[in-house]
């Protein structure tokens, strides 16, 4: 690519800095850039800046708007499609928190079909707030945060944000199937009040949500499977897995269809939840009402 666009030969340089390098040789800011393609200009900072992964027909059109060449527009497209063949590490320490939970609610709003499986932890959009705070405040002490993020604030934000996300359930358009492993149900780390508060509002999240499937997977049931980790899919385009520290994304078709394969699986054993939540909730009630 010539050098007067700012482009480099080397093909390691992530797409979002060949096109930043050749914004700056265009004398364009950032809002420029936007307004001269219809784009918002943070979105635009997020591809730069390698923030997620770009859709090839976006980085075609700035391409094309900073001066390059059909050839070069293509080759750049390309590079990109190629990023949507692996799993990429999405949660940067700079989004924070807060800031991760916007990008999914992000995503949310943008499907119309998602489906969520998590084998040991509520699924975000169905927790409360008190399970909500103690989730990301466990997740908040080996995450690789800043101090900032490491602040009270900072956890009531992710909090807020992370309950925001629910409102697209009411959203009639769209549907949500959320498949749990029984252990979501045991206590493990958290009081007993609060699973039975959480237990109360999943089921008042199915009662109210004609869109919205709950089914669990029993302990002992011949999946075949190893219940691994958490991942959502949304609308068999996206997947996004789970981990301790990070999570990571794939556009691959190869991921996708891999994961639906799990998933489907999964909801081939997957029974009604309401039974579990009766027992548990049973369970739970005794175990408060018994002295001390």
């Amino acid at each position: 690519m010539p050098s007067d666009l700012g482009t480099p030969d080397e093909e390691e340089e992530p797409v979002g800095a060949v096109l930043a390098r050749m914004r700056r040789a265009q004398r364009l800011t950032g809002a420029e850039l936007a307004a001269r393609v219809g784009m918002s200009q943070p979105k635009i900072s997020r591809i730069e800046r390698g923030r997620g992964l770009p859709e090839p027909q976006d980085i075609g059109i700035l391409a094309r708007a900073l001066g390059a060449d059909e050839d070069q527009a293509q080759a750049l497209m390309g590079r990109a499609e190629r990023l949507h063949d692996r799993m990429t590490d999405w949660r940067s320490t700079l989004m924070g928190y807060a800031g991760q939970q916007r990008t999914v609610a992000d995503w949310e709003s943008s499907a119309t079909a998602v489906r969520v499986f998590e084998p040991v932890l509520v699924p975000g959009p169905l927790q409360t707030s008190g399970y909500a705070r103690a989730v990301l405040q466990a997740f908040q002490r080996v995450a690789p945060l800043t101090a900032e993020e490491q602040t009270e604030p900072a956890l009531l934000a992710a909090v807020s944000a992370r309950l925001k996300r629910q409102e697209v359930l009411a959203d009639s358009s769209k549907s949500f199937q959320f498949i749990l492993g029984e252990a979501v149900l045991k206590r493990r780390t958290y009081p007993q009040v609060e699973i039975l508060a959480q237990i109360n509002h999943i089921r008042e999240v199915a009662a109210r949500n004609a869109n919205v499937s709950i089914a669990i997977v029993p302990d002992g049931a011949p999946t075949g499977l190893p219940l691994l980790h958490g991942f959502t899919i949304f609308d068999d385009k996206l997947v996004v897995v789970d981990l301790y520290n990070t999570g990571l994304i794939s556009r691959s078709p190869k991921d996708v269809g891999s994961y639906r394969r799990v998933f489907d699986t999964l909801a081939e054993h997957a029974t009604n939840i309401e039974p579990s939540l009766d027992r548990y909730q049973a369970l739970y009630i005794k175990s408060l009402q018994a002295p001390s």
